[in-house]
């Protein structure tokens, strides 16, 4: 691993490498990158690909950690978003279930060959369908997902809208699958085009491309799909090497499995630290979601995406805080226009209200089991961040803001208007103003 001393840090780093969809810090990073330097990566698709490579050991396939120069545990690294371009000319997708047999209690993290018994096998591909997938070792398909209602899709060249495609389409694209979802040459995953699902074609889709996953490095080994509450939840007491108690969990988690669709260009956002270098990762890309993505999955791209990256020292939370595009914030959390708040003012003349109150847009990210549960603690996260009452947040996120949810079953956001002082106080004042022109 990078020592950020002894090996000399770089303006710019470009990434290219996988993990094996596990998330080690004991694993060399890539780096040192300089503070306030850039990351670029060529990502693979998550999701489907990953679920059907049996090989892989966590639901997605991302982008080998990179170590930041300065930033110690219990630091923030603050990711700028400069840029995200899908490259894939097709994707599919769809609703999954998972047949019995084909997993050892996790069908993202320990899949099995049901026939020679084997765990984590190494598979290859023979022919299209949702059987193609077979075990090097006995030639059985190995199915730990299937697809019970999904969609091939096909984008234009300026990759603004996407058009799902009937059987025929779906399978010729199925016969060139990697190059039709532009695999990164450095992946392992079977591209899920190999199974061409068609069952709602002629449907247009607009295209709103973000990264699903983005973030630093858990502190102990963790599958990358679930540094997340919610999906991290099923490591708990889980049968396979990967189990850890649900303290572990909350302790070395960072949140870098979002699914929330306002992480997209132009966004800032700020992730913790808990192994020194950070270990920024990401992957995942979506061509567009809708909040929730309440069918389990949605378009997974192959891509390019841009960072610049920053440490914030003392950063006080374990988890993600976000400063979205403006457009992207609920309507009760957008900054109030010039016209407001010269109504404000004279409500506040009136009645001998000596100032307004500077705020500030911010998101803070809550992770758990269920959603109700993820409210929760973003809830409690807003309020340790602020300085607050669970009850003063509450009251902000209903008067100034919203809940938004990220992904079922546990990731929201937090989102509302907050004193710009308090922001302040923790280091993260700037950050809001830079994006809102405050």
């Amino acid at each position: 691993m990078p020592d950020g001393t002894n090996t000399p840090s770089r303006r710019s780093i470009v990434v290219s490498e996988f993990t094996n969809s596990v998330l080690d810090p004991d694993a060399p990073m890539l780096g040192p990158v300089e503070n306030g330097g850039t990351i670029i990566a060529n990502t693979a698709p998550g999701c489907w690909g990953p679920m059907i490579t049996p090989s892989l050991r966590g639901g997605h396939e991302v982008t080998r950690p990179v170590f930041v120069e300065g930033a110690e545990v219990g630091d923030g690294v603050v990711l700028r978003i400069r840029d995200i371009t899908v490259t894939s000319i097709a994707t599919a997708s769809g609703h999954d279930s998972s047949p019995d047999g084909f997993c050892l209690g996790d069908p993202y993290v320990a899949a099995r060959c049901p026939v020679c018994d084997t765990v984590w096998p190494e598979t290859h591909v023979e022919g299209i369908g949702q059987e193609a997938v077979k075990c090097n070792t006995c030639g059985n398909p190995v199915t730990p997902f299937a697809i019970v209602h999904g969609y091939t899709v096909t984008f234009d060249e300026t990759r603004s809208v996407g058009l799902t495609l009937p059987r025929a389409a779906a399978e010729t694209i199925a016969h060139d699958a990697n190059h039709y979802a532009a695999l990164p040459d450095q992946s392992r995953q079977h591209s899920i085009l190999t199974f061409a699902p068609s069952d709602m074609p002629g449907t247009l889709v607009r295209m709103r491309p973000f990264m699903g996953q983005l973030g630093t490095c858990p502190s102990m080994a963790m599958p990358d799909s679930h540094n997340a509450g919610d999906f991290g939840s099923f490591l708990v007491g889980a049968p396979h090497e990967y189990a850890i108690t649900a303290e572990q969990l909350a302790q070395h988690k960072t949140d870098g499995h979002m699914d929330i669709d306002a992480v997209r260009a132009g966004a800032i956002i700020v992730c913790p630290v808990k192994v020194r270098g950070a270990g920024v990762y990401m992957g995942d890309m979506h061509a567009g979601q809708g909040d929730g993505e309440i069918a389990g999955h949605t378009m997974d791209v192959a891509g390019s995406v841009t960072l610049q990256i920053e440490v914030v020292k003392n950063y006080p939370l374990d988890g993600p805080v976000l400063f979205p595009l403006e457009e992207d914030l609920p309507p009760m959390a957008r900054p109030f226009t010039a016209a407001e708040q010269a109504k404000g003012q004279r409500l506040a003349t009136k009645w001998g209200v000596a100032a307004i109150e500077p705020l500030a847009p911010i998101s803070v990210v809550g992770t758990a089991a269920n959603l109700n549960l993820a409210i929760e603690n973003g809830l409690a996260r807003a309020a340790k961040l602020l300085g607050m009452t669970v009850a003063e947040v509450r009251n902000r996120a209903t008067v100034n803001g919203a809940i938004e949810i990220g992904r079922a079953p546990g990731v929201i956001q937090v989102t509302f208007l907050a004193p710009l002082a308090r922001l302040d106080v923790v280091g993260l004042g700037d950050y809001a103003r830079e994006q809102y022109n405050l």
